[in-house]
């Protein structure tokens, strides 16, 4: 009985070890977060872990404690009682703190959802970057409306700017997910939905397709470079003189089923993303992009 309780406080503590460690460790992106919206995302991560952790770790050691004083042996001085059944203290205390800690939970998470709610604009001093973004069998499409150019599998964005995500899909459901930059967005075909992120510092940071979509899902990743705005000019530049152009039959070609390189393009169809949303969607839900900027603007008449 000794030996198997040892090996089990053993491997307890080595696995709170591990997560305590890896924690800590940059290898884990989502806890390592670049962007204003990652930043409050890990803020709500840590919170409402640190507060299940006051239920789960005072379980867990009356668990081990219960097992270690109640184990049969002769020399046992724990009280036996079979007659037991209630103690109102006893109730009162281990329903009332779990109780206190879930609505703890339910306030703070309340907050968080309605301060990163995805189609709000970010307050910034800089006007957001817009960037229409395609899911794809199996690749990623990425509209720069403004610049007139598109990339494969590949955004690029300035440091510190916020960027204003158009999210659409002209394949299965899939959802857009820079971790390190903030939470997922579900792409859908006939929708299209809205997200606000900012890098806080130049680099380059893993984009992926975050939902099962067919034989090459895994494959659908995607380099997210964030660079100065001197930088971006220039590789923007560097596209209109040297890519060509995104025709209409050249986009039908790639929204085949496949997998793509990086590759970028100067030039775009007229609408090519207003389209693709209409494509498969009501009058309802065609231009859902504008009119979630006119509520914005009107509420902030208001």
């Amino acid at each position: 009985m000794k030996r198997g309780f040892r090996r089990l406080t053993t491997l307890l503590s080595l696995g709170v070890m591990t997560l305590l460690l890896s924690g800590c460790s940059n290898d884990i992106i989502v806890l390592n977060p670049k962007g204003e919206i990652a930043k409050h995302q890990m803020d709500l991560i840590y919170i409402t872990t640190g507060l299940c952790l006051l239920i789960i770790l005072p379980v867990l050691i009356l668990t081990f404690f219960i097992v270690w004083r109640y184990r049969n042996r002769p020399d046992s001085k724990a009280k036996y009682k079979p007659e037991w059944e209630h103690n109102t203290k006893l109730e009162v205390v281990w329903w009332t703190i779990p109780v206190i800690i879930i609505i703890l939970i339910g306030i703070v998470t309340v907050q968080y959802t309605y301060k990163l709610e995805p189609s709000k604009p970010l307050e910034h001093e800089a006007d957001p970057i817009v960037i229409q973004v395609t899911s794809l069998d199996w690749k990623w499409l990425f509209q720069y409306p403004d610049q007139d150019i598109a990339t494969v599998n590949y955004v690029q964005f300035p440091e510190d700017v916020p960027i204003r995500f158009e999210l659409t899909s002209d394949a299965p459901m899939n959802s857009f997910w820079i971790p390190q930059l903030g939470g997922q967005i579900y792409t859908m075909s006939g929708m299209a939905m809205t997200l606000h992120l900012i890098a806080d510092e130049p680099g380059e940071y893993l984009g992926s397709g975050a939902n099962f979509s067919g034989k090459d899902f895994a494959k659908m990743q995607f380099v997210a470079n964030a660079t100065s705005q001197e930088e971006f000019d220039q590789w923007v530049e560097q596209i209109k003189a040297t890519s060509p152009e995104l025709t209409d039959e050249g986009y039908q070609a790639l929204a085949e089923p496949g997998v793509s390189e990086k590759v970028t393009y100067s030039g775009l169809p007229e609408n090519l993303f207003e389209r693709t949303v209409a494509k498969y969607g009501s009058k309802h839900n065609h231009g859902s992009v504008e009119h979630d900027e006119q509520t914005h603007d009107e509420q902030e008449r208001g």
